[in-house]
């Protein structure tokens, strides 16, 4: 029997490409469609591991085009899709937001169309061996807005997205529900904490304190350093989306957290620390002392946290790694590469 087609969008960006690789050797029933449209965010250096493997393919292209992503499901008659693929920086969001609406909104609902088409017969009724169907929808916790100094993100938190980029996510969320809802589509949605580690994009806090501290430059923190978030290993996340793929309910939303809220302040100590541990400057120096504060960002929410109890008591999962082990591995990678 053939291996069983599945597209996973936004594969060769960070999260999507350590996804990849995860599932690749963990389900060796399945064969994976990667759909990319490798801007700046999508690196084909991700995926160097995977893409030897028979089971992987790479589609260079664009989720909004619906012919493409149509021909994509008859072609390859794909039975499960996980969507990573959006524009998620949230400076890029401010300073022009349109990529941000036609991709995380108007991609995912083209990806949506293509799925009802090919899996649904009717509102409420899959096709003869589609039934088994699944869209899995990959989100943010920043949908939900800010929090005060107490208090966790739970999935029955209402939605107050506060910028560009979460607006448009909030609104993919809203459409993949509609799906569920409306037309009966056998869908998952998570909505995960900060992640870090491995493949990174150079413009994120974390690599952007690993390459300014080795450069000698200044390392730039937004405000008062003060800004809260919860942060998940990228491979903790990996797993978690796996599992509600195969095990969690259809229509449900799952929060994903690592239990590790720190501050910026906190994230660029740890991480010079290690820094000075294991490439310590030639200058004798702390790399703690190229710290510097900037201007704040627009609209900055304050904190973020994810209370991942559903996911944890329904499904059993855990993050393995807590933030010293997690960001340890993270700095030797980048020293590494």
């Amino acid at each position: 029997m053939p291996a069983k087609y599945i597209l996973v969008t936004g594969g060769a960006g960070f999260i999507g490409s350590n996804f990849i690789s995860y599932f690749l050797n963990v389900f060796p029933q399945y064969h994976l469609i990667n759909l990319d449209k490798l801007t700046y965010a999508g690196n084909l250096d991700n995926l160097k591991e995977s893409e030897k493997n028979p089971r992987y393919t790479f589609v260079h292209g664009d989720i909004c085009d619906a012919g493409l992503v149509n021909g994509l499901f008859a072609q390859y008659d794909i039975g499960g899709v996980f969507h990573f693929a959006a524009e998620s920086h949230v400076d890029n969001s401010i300073a022009g937001p349109l990529p941000f609406i036609k991709t995380n909104i108007e991609g995912t609902f083209t990806l949506l169309e293509a799925a009802r088409k090919h899996w649904m017969s009717s509102p409420g009724q899959a096709k003869p061996g589609y039934e088994g169907c699944r869209f899995h929808h990959v989100s943010t916790d920043e949908v939900y807005g800010s929090l005060g100094e107490t208090g966790l993100f739970s999935e029955n938190t209402p939605y107050a997205p506060n910028s560009p980029y979460s607006a448009s996510k909030a609104s993919s969320d809203f459409l993949a529900r509609a799906y569920y809802h409306t037309y009966g589509m056998n869908i998952t949605i998570s909505n995960c904490s900060n992640n870090y580690g491995p493949k990174q994009h150079a413009e994120k806090l974390i690599p952007t304190i690993i390459r300014n501290a080795l450069a000698g430059q200044p390392i730039p923190i937004y405000g008062d350093g003060k800004n809260v978030r919860d942060w998940l290993y990228v491979s903790d996340h990996c797993k978690a989306v796996a599992l509600v793929w195969q095990k969690g309910r259809a229509g449900e939303t799952y929060n994903i957290g690592g239990r590790n809220e720190r501050n910026n302040l906190q994230i660029a100590d740890t991480v010079c620390g290690l820094l000075d541990e294991l490439a310590p400057s030639k200058k004798g120096q702390s790399y703690k002392e190229l710290v510097t504060f900037v201007k704040d960002r627009a609209g900055h929410d304050r904190r973020y946290a994810i209370d991942a109890a559903k996911l944890e008591t329904e499904l059993g999962w855990k993050a393995q790694e807590n933030f010293e082990s997690g960001i340890r591995k993270t700095v030797a990678w980048y020293l590494k590469k």
